[in-house]
């Protein structure tokens, strides 16, 4: 049995379009980060294990330049929704711009920057905000730290919660994501065929059934899209 729609909830799920109008270079695009890097030797368990210097260097690298960084009208645009509606955010990224512009409940599925955990089946989890990993630098357990980032081959997290969020939102908002990456892509598939959905995007292969296409960066769209949402919660609370 499917559950109950709530009528007064937003899900929204980010990719790295969001934060690239930030300054922060996206990973698949044509000149995204897996064209410099090989995910192979940085974002992968054998990597860690081949090289952690080289690892650590290339996620300390990426949380300096994501604290650096400054929420865009995007972001703002998103947290502005919370204003009206129960707003869950799903993203792919692992900055914490969405947090930063002010949403509250982001739920990060690739694991996030800011904090660093230990390497034994205990995951213990630290806050380092913008500060480096180093080598040598231990877990309470003794194990070497390493960034709190979902490499591949390894599950994504709150996949489970993801889906729930989904299923029971009235309004889907997919922006800035390419869809390519699996499992979190076929989460607009979890959508409901009542809920309003919509897709942000510059271009896309394919797009998903029952989602309208805004095409554009998301800085131009989302502010436009989200002061219609929140009129339209006035009208309703008025009516």
């Amino acid at each position: 049995m499917k559950p109950e729609l709530q009528p007064n909830k937003i899900v929204v799920l980010s990719g790295s379009g969001v934060s690239a109008e930030s300054g922060l270079p996206t990973f698949r695009d044509s000149d995204g980060l897996w064209k410099t890097y090989s995910w192979q030797e940085v974002a992968s368990p054998e990597g860690w294990k081949l090289r952690p210097e080289a690892v650590l260097d290339f996620y300390n690298e990426r949380r300096l330049k994501a604290w650096q960084a400054s929420p865009n009208a995007a972001h703002l645009a998103i947290a502005s929704l919370e204003a009206a509606y129960e707003v869950v955010v799903i993203t792919q990224n692992v900055d914490e711009l969405h947090e930063r512009a002010g949403s509250r409940n982001v739920i990060h599925v690739h694991g996030q920057l800011a904090y660093a955990r230990g390497t034994s089946e205990a995951r213990k989890r630290y806050r380092i905000d913008g500060s480096p990993i180093t080598m040598g630098q231990l877990c309470e357990d003794g194990t070497q730290l390493r960034p709190d980032i979902v490499w591949f081959g390894e599950e994504v997290e709150f996949f489970e919660v993801a889906r729930h969020h989904v299923a029971t939102a009235t309004r889907v908002l997919v922006v800035g994501t390419s869809l390519s990456v699996f499992p979190v892509a076929s989460l607009v598939k979890v959508a409901r065929g009542r809920a309003e959905k919509v897709l942000v995007a510059f271009e896309v292969e394919k797009r998903p059934y029952g989602y309208s296409f805004l095409q554009g960066k998301a800085t131009e769209v989302l502010p436009g899209l989200a002061g219609r949402w929140l009129r339209e919660a006035a009208e309703h609370t008025h009516a």
